[in-house]
């Protein structure tokens, strides 16, 4: 069996760092884990190519070559992924369609003609597929019914049918599942909310087998809570920091993690013995009646502000995420959550206006309100999307707070004086990782950065003064703390690209409730008439 392993486009968006992969001869962030994950776990004698579409388009030789083709995706890669079902169809090939997005809305794949729906988490439905197929079954659907699998008996991913040039970072799984009970998060309702972890030995054989085909740059954990489980997480820690002392530290990793990671400082000190540099944090406001409302207590327990501090100083450089339009929220939100970003100086701060995700609690109450617009719903999960249900304060306002928020934490005198501050408040790490000379195409990206930072913008007095500061003052932090500069590049642009279609949207938001003002008229005309 042939198996061609298609993944859709992603729109632009904040993590997509377009102009800053481009100094560095990179095209995307991360590789997609799952689908060299389902390569795994699908019979090896069976033939596989992968075509990442963010990456390379598929040719005609690529869907030539396929006896069975499958696509997987997140919601917001929804308009690809049907357009790849249909071009599939078109072409007379079986087709098998999973993932987050189609796992939590299977209709759109069914009415793309997809053969075969292969839901919930692979290690239970793919041996299911693999069975149909070998009996000759040309369409199914394939449910785990609520079961979840265990992840000890997971692969290592397929690393090798990644094209490792084109990626940036890495991307390797410990745990799926999530311990709290955010109302808006969709990943206790795909997972459930008790973590399952990989053995410490998994997870070393992963990494092992990225060093064996030469993988020397970052690796991110993309588990959506590392410390949901904190006891398996400190056995892992401490196996990982053997290992990485073992190889002198050949990656530098991160993750994403809960905000009371700051409460456990063992926790934080094994991190940084297996070489962890960065954590992104789900603050989503710091307005605690929206952090209860919307159930996220573990955000209210301590000072998020004093938690941030506490883990930055540790070592760890931290990126956040922020929401805008919870119910109840106050005038000013915005501005609230810029001035927390500039008291935490978090470099990297993404915002989303709130979005009810398909089977949430969220999605369920709103439903069950009449909240949810039909019409808002197709671009759900578009990080610059406008809210796809009625908010309790004006709509305009949000967007409105929503896009200054961007225009005014990447002005670029604020970014790079943000990324100072974090990284000159960074305690560094207690190892010393081997000097690696830069590659020639890194050189040239530091000499484009010197170049249009240190010379061509208004910026270039600040950026040298800053550089030289922490060369001198914290210069073990020097190659992060330019990464992080580089990353302007991207923002610039991207702060435009929000600004622009934030105020298209609420053009047509306002002719479409011109229109609808304008019709009440006669439609009252209507109804005396007739009556």
């Amino acid at each position: 069996m042939r198996v061609l392993l298609l993944y859709p486009l992603f729109p632009k968006s904040f993590w997509s760092f377009d102009k800053a992969l481009e100094l560095i001869g990179r095209k995307v962030s991360l590789p997609p884990l799952g689908m060299i994950t389902v390569a795994a776990i699908l019979p090896q004698t069976w033939e596989f190519r992968l075509v990442d579409r963010n990456v390379r388009l598929e040719t005609e030789a690529d869907w030539d070559w396929a006896d069975l083709v499958i696509v997987s995706g997140m919601i917001v890669q929804k308009p690809d992924l049907l357009h790849l079902i249909r071009e599939a169809k078109r072409r007379g090939k079986l087709v098998a369609a999973g993932g987050p997005y189609v796992t939590s809305v299977p209709e759109a794949a069914q009415e793309a003609g997809v053969d075969f729906l292969v839901l919930d988490e692979g290690e239970i439905t793919l041996p299911l597929l693999v069975e149909a197929l070998l009996a000759g079954e040309t369409s199914g659907t394939f449910s785990a019914w609520g079961e979840k699998p265990d992840v000890t008996t997971t692969p290592v991913p397929r690393f090798d049918l990644l094209d490792l040039d084109a990626y940036n970072e890495m991307s390797v799984q410990f745990s799926r599942g999530c311990p709290f009970q955010c109302e808006f998060c969709d990943i206790i309702v795909l997972y459930g909310r008790k973590p399952r972890t990989k053995t410490p030995a998994q997870m070393v054989a992963e990494l092992q087998s990225l060093y064996d085909l030469g993988w020397r740059r970052s690796v991110f954990l993309v588990d959506d809570n590392f410390i949901g489980n904190k006891r398996n997480v400190k056995l892992l820690l401490r196996e990982l920091g053997s290992w990485m002392a073992a190889n002198q530290y050949p990656f530098r990793l991160a993750t994403e993690a809960s905000v009371d990671l700051a409460q456990d400082q063992e926790l934080l000190d094994l991190m940084i013995q297996a070489n962890f540099g960065a954590v992104f944090l789900g603050i989503e406001t710091p307005d605690t009646d929206s952090l209860s409302l919307t159930q996220k207590f573990q955000n209210t327990r301590n000072s998020l502000m004093e938690s941030v501090e506490i883990i930055n100083r540790a070592g760890l450089s931290v990126m956040a995420g922020f929401i805008l339009g919870f119910d109840g929220e106050k005038t000013g939100a915005g501005q609230r959550i810029i001035d927390f970003v500039e008291a935490t100086a978090i470099p990297k701060a993404m915002f989303g206006m709130l979005q009810a995700l398909p089977n949430t609690a969220l999605w369920k109450r709103l439903q069950n309100e009449g909240r949810l617009l039909e019409e808002n719903q197709e671009t759900q999960g578009h990080q610059m999307a406008l809210m796809n249900f009625t908010p309790t304060r004006p709509l305009e306002e949000l967007a409105r707070e929503y896009a200054n928020c961007f225009w005014e934490l990447y002005e670029p005198s604020r970014y790079l004086s943000r990324v100072y501050r974090h990284f000159m408040t960074m305690t560094p790490a207690p190892h010393k990782v081997p000097f690696r000379m830069l590659e020639p195409i890194e050189m040239k990206a530091v000499l484009t950065i010197f170049w249009r930072q240190g010379i061509k913008r208004s910026t270039r007095f600040q950026f040298w003064r800053q550089l030289f500061s922490i060369m001198r003052r914290n210069p073990n932090v020097f190659v992060p703390y330019l990464s992080n500069c580089a990353l302007i590049e991207h923002f610039i642009q991207y702060r435009q690209i929000v600004r622009d279609e934030i105020e298209a949207q609420l053009a047509q938001y306002s002719a479409s409730e011109a229109n609808e003002q304008s019709s009440i008229p006669q439609i009252k005309e209507s109804i005396a008439l007739n009556s």
